[in-house]
This record gives C-alpha cells, sequence and structure tokens, in this order.
C-alpha cells in the first residue's frame, strides 16, 4: 500500500456515489501535501490507486469526466494515454508500459467504501 495514504478507516465515499464500472478522484490533506486517490468500482468491490502516472507523475485527469475507461477491464492516463489493468494498476501499455501504479487497499463495509 502507498506509504502516503490516508490511515485505515478513512471514509472514502459510499459505494452509490460510484456507478458500476465507473471511477471516481478524491483528494486527501491539506493541498501542499494532498494525496490523490483513484477509485475504480466493479459490483460490491473497489480498486483503488495512488493518482498519479508513472510516467510523468501527473494526475491521471484532471477532473472524474476526464477519466478514460474500459468499465471493468482498463483505464488510461489522459496526458499520454498509458493503458492499466482495472484490477491491477499495471501499465500494458503506453510510455510506462511494464510499471505498475501503487495500490491503495480498500473495503467495502454497510455500503461504505473504506481505506483498508
Amino acid at each position: 500500500m502507498a506509504a502516503e495514504a490516508p490511515p485505515a478507516g478513512t471514509l472514502v465515499c459510499r459505494l452509490a456515489d460510484i456507478a458500476d464500472g465507473g471511477g471516481r478522484m478524491f483528494r486527501f490533506g491539506a493541498p501542499e501535501a494532498e494525496f490523490r486517490l483513484l477509485v475504480l468500482r466493479s459490483g460490491d468491490t473497489c480498486y483503488g490507486y495512488v493518482n498519479r502516472c508513472p510516467h510523468f507523475g501527473v494526475p491521471l485527469a484532471a477532473r472524474d469526466e476526464q477519466l478514460i475507461l474500459d468499465a471493468h477491464r482498463s483505464f488510461r492516463c489522459n496526458t499520454h494515454y498509458a493503458r492499466f489493468g482495472w484490477q491491477t494498476g499495471h501499465c500494458d501499455f503506453g510510455d510506462c508500459a511494464g510499471e505498475t501504479l501503487p495500490r491503495v487497499a480498500l473495503k467495502v463495509e454497510s455500503g461504505a467504501v473504506m481505506i483498508d
């Protein structure tokens, strides 16, 4: 898990806040030391990744509406279109091919998505 992630038990959102096959971006902490989290949903399971492309270090998208998703399969960086596996965060296409986004463990309890 990413060392700079919020502590276990931190509420991220409600499961219903993310469409099945969709994703949302979240920010935690002060702007100068902000932690950015990408959450992808597949049914009752959520996958969390540090929202920072390994190629340039920029967020994968500036806003939720700009996320490039192939529901339940892959997602892309908006800058150079690197493609990452939905369940693994592994880049299989693009400038950072072979690299993997840092994973943030999540759990879903009673409809709440939390850092695990």
